[in-house]
Order: structure tokens, then C-alpha cells, then sequence
């Protein structure tokens, strides 16, 4: 083959891998924030964390697409807010097909698949730091954790708290709340430095509200 044909066939290649990188892309559907606020859980309330989302997404590429944070506050269930699925990862991994398989034991929530929005792999436990708390302020089933939301996310209060879940779905046993991706324990305190004591950076769980 000839060093004009080899050119040929790289580029081909180059472009071909490109493409299915776009697809992969244009396919996300959730991720794991690659920051948080900076301001511990006070992150401007739902509007500002779902601003936080939108802003991620964007950077990496996504478009056409509503995105909401996974939280729940007074009188908001975090599960009523991202649709109705499927979702995918970065990567173009299908996370959940429904509202029920996400909530549930078939979700295919891991270290490996709870991506950030660029498709990199959120520090878990062992890691230094861990940062596998995601704030969500929710029970198991995805609604609201009574008054454990940070002042529904106005307050970096060292007094308050809310729930966050483990993103690498492991804890320190083998119970369902240290594998628990969005409802494992409370912080310790709702600023900064509270959380990240526990393990966490004030990273959010974004799912397009489209699926």
C-alpha cells in the first residue's frame, strides 16, 4: 500500500472513531458532576443545581437536551424531576430503562459506568480522595428525605445535613445503604468541609429530563 493510501486509510479511521465518539456523546444521559457548587450543598437551590447541569453538559458537548439535577426538596421528589429514562452514560452505557429498573437492584449504577460528563471515573473508596457521596437529599425510592436537604440547597450551615449515595456503590459493610447509589447516610454539616469529611466534593447526580 502506498504512504498516500495509508494516509487515506488513518484518516478514515481517525474520522470513523470520531464519529462513534460523537454518537456516544450526543447519546448521554446522565452523569456524575465533575464539580460541585465550591460552596459545599448551598448550590442557588434547584434551579441553580440543575443551572450547575446544564453547564457541564454543555461543555462536554451535549445539546438539545433539559437537564436536572437528582435532588429532592420540600414538596419535590428527586425521581419526579429526570423523566422517565432510558438513560445513558458518557460512554453510551444504558444506566437504567425505567424509573423502577433505576430505583431498584437491576440498575447498572457502578464505579465503572457513574461517569462524569467528560466519561471519567468518580474517585470511590480506597481512592485518595474518595469522593463517591452524591448529594440527593432522598430516600431509597428516590422522594424526599424530610428536612434533610440543606435548606432545600440555600445552606452551607455547618449544622445541617442531608443524604447523599455512594456513586462506586460501596460503604464500609455489605448493607443495602453503603451500596446504595442515592441514599446511603447523612453529612456532617451541609458546608464544604462537612462533606468532604465523609467522602464527598458536593458532586450531583444530572440525568436529561428526555432520557
Amino acid at each position: 500500500m502506498t504512504t498516500f493510501r495509508i494516509a487515506l486509510a488513518t484518516a478514515a479511521l481517525l474520522a470513523a472513531g470520531g464519529l462513534a465518539a460523537h454518537a456516544a456523546d450526543a447519546k448521554m444521559s446522565f452523569f456524575v458532576s465533575s464539580t460541585g457548587s465550591g460552596d459545599g450543598a448551598n448550590l442557588g437551590g434547584l434551579a441553580g443545581a440543575d443551572a450547575l447541569c446544564d453547564k457541564l453538559a454543555t461543555a462536554a458537548g451535549s445539546t438539545g437536551k433539559t437537564w436536572h439535577a437528582y435532588l429532592s426538596a420540600t414538596g419535590v421528589n428527586a425521581k419526579d424531576r429526570i423523566g422517565k429514562g432510558p438513560w445513558y452514560n458518557a460512554k453510551g452505557e444504558l444506566i437504567a430503562s425505567s424509573l423502577d429498573e433505576l430505583h431498584g437492584p437491576a440498575n447498572k449504577i457502578t464505579k465503572q459506568t457513574a461517569l462524569t460528563e467528560a466519561g471519567n471515573i468518580v474517585n470511590g473508596r480506597g481512592d485518595n480522595p474518595n469522593q463517591h457521596d452524591i448529594l440527593t437529599g432522598s430516600n431509597p425510592d428516590g422522594t424526599l428525605a424530610e428536612g434533610k436537604t440543606c435548606g432545600d440547597w440555600t445552606s452551607d450551615a455547618a449544622d445541617g445535613l442531608t443524604i447523599v449515595g455512594h456513586s462506586d456503590r460501596t460503604g464500609l459493610d455489605e448493607s443495602d445503604a453503603a451500596k446504595s447509589w442515592n441514599s446511603s447516610h447523612p453529612t456532617k454539616g451541609c458546608g464544604q468541609q462537612g462533606l468532604v469529611s465523609t467522602g464527598g466534593a458536593g458532586y450531583l447526580y444530572c440525568f436529561a429530563v428526555e432520557g
